[in-house]
């Protein structure tokens, strides 16, 4: 398998409340960041360097729990690096605690959707129907939250339906020759596809058909050279080859956004514009979305769910035009907070592709914990990222001071998210040895067992 090849610059070095309280300059600050990366950068490749995905995830931990609490630059940049690994083994509550962010109202913020004569509409229809003006559609996500992926994972049956036919995602690997005609992503396939939801995203434009493109900018350069590159691989590779293409696109935080300054340049999407004369449909899915301290919503969130306690994504429209919060996007999509059932977010259900299965590790694990279950689609080998993951990781009867967080407060049993169908479950331990192997069917209907 090739190196891990990681975009560097996705990180949100530009964290403004991160520096309030701090007796730094904002260039000091800065400079901090960029050494914390650096530091938590080469611990990430070390971990990797370990033999299996729950190794690697314990390394991670490791650090942090060896790291000092009082270096404010460190535990900042690293909390994302973790909460990454925190989303690949299946932990979405904590990936999403260990880096979460204030969504702060902005002197540029439209007025609420509420206060202004909008209607809320399901996200699932609106945009579709938004696209079917569009020749590419640009939708974004929070990287360690696949919340913002659930969304789309949906959208591509209906997006595919209107006729677009390709479909590209942030990270992934152009060596990757294999992708399209395997049917389903890999390690090697890309960076943020090890997290099950992301490689469930790329499997389900393979099957519905789309072409997949990776437009990763490689050895690019930074700031607004990744963007342009990133653009000129989108408009080369997609229109460049077929001029009558439709081209979705799953891409980071701002992107997506079509104007305004970025990273001391402009965005990926502004620079496709100007390069292929395409006006893409920007949606925005990452700032009204729920956090694990509610106080860090947006207002416009908070006020939104009071009112209308929304059961799935919506956008809002008037008159048929979207509403977005911010200047830059098209439209912005709200997503209802989520509820847990046995520790796990019910958005995994996909809008209900999927469905609960119950699984426990009392047995296959063989009291050897952390162990790790992984479910399979039946017919894709070994190699294939599974459909979804859980971690089964109980204290120890004596905790250390500073223990880590557990997935599930710990259980030993759990519920996979798995569509209808024939898995295969791989229980393996932390130093990646088979555990146990089970075939298992996932019949249609209510929660299965």
């Amino acid at each position: 398998m090739p190196a891990r090849r990681f975009p560097r610059w996705s990180l949100l070095l530009g964290l403004a409340c991160a520096a309030a309280g701090q007796a730094q300059t904002a260039a000091q600050w800065r400079a901090a960041q960029f050494a914390a990366a650096d530091r938590a950068e080469r611990i990430m490749h070390e971990a990797d360097r370990r033999h299996g995905l729950l190794a690697q995830y314990l390394a991670m931990m490791d650090a942090l729990q060896a790291s000092d609490p009082k270096d404010r630059a460190f535990d900042l940049v690293f909390s994302q690096y973790l909460a990454w690994y925190q989303s690949y083994v299946g932990d979405y509550p904590h990936a999403q605690a260990s880096f979460s962010v204030q969504e702060s109202l902005q002197p540029g913020d439209r007025p609420s959707p509420l206060d202004a004569g909008y209607a809320a509409v399901p996200a699932l229809e609106a945009i579709p129907a938004l696209a079917r003006n569009y020749r590419a559609v640009f939708l974004n996500e929070a990287h360690h939250i696949p919340l913002t992926r659930s969304l789309t994972v949906q959208l591509l049956a209906k997006l595919r339906a209107e006729g677009f036919d390709y479909f590209a995602a942030e990270t992934l690997y152009p060596d990757d020759a294999q992708l399209q005609a395997r049917g389903y992503p890999t390690a090697a396939s890309g960076f943020y596809t090890r997290e099950p939801v992301c490689a469930e995203m790329v499997r389900t434009a393979l099957k519905l058909g789309f072409k997949v493109v990776a437009y990763e900018a490689g050895d690019g350069g930074s700031d607004d050279a990744r963007e342009r590159a990133q653009a000129r691989n989108l408009y080369e590779r997609v229109f460049g080859r077929d001029p009558a293409a439709r081209l979705v696109v799953d891409a980071g935080y701002a992107h997506i956004v079509e104007e305004g300054p970025y990273l001391g340049g402009a965005s990926m999407a502004e620079h496709f514009r100007a390069i292929s004369g395409i006006d893409p449909l920007t949606v925005e899915q990452t700032m009204l979305i729920p956090h694990p301290d509610a106080a860090q919503d947006h207002p416009y969130y908070t006020a939104a769910v009071q009112r209308l306690h929304p059961q799935a994504p919506v956008a809002f429209l008037r008159d048929g035009r979207p509403w977005a919060l911010r200047a830059g996007y098209d439209v912005s999509v709200l997503f209802p907070p989520p509820r847990l059932r046995r520790g796990r977010p019910d958005w995994l259900a996909l809008g209900g592709l999927r469905r609960p299965y119950f699984v426990s590790g009392e047995v296959p694990c063989r009291g050897d914990y952390p162990c790790l279950v992984e479910a399979r689609y039946a017919g894709e080998g070994d190699d294939a990222i599974p459909a979804d993951r859980l971690l089964f990781d109980p204290p120890p009867p004596r905790p250390p001071p500073r223990d880590r967080p557990r997935p599930a407060g710990g259980a030993t049993a759990g519920e996979l998210y798995l569509r209808p169908g024939r898995y295969e479950l791989v229980f393996s331990d932390r130093d990646g040895r088979r555990l146990a192997r089970w075939r298992i069917d996932v019949p249609g209907g209510g929660a299965a067992r």
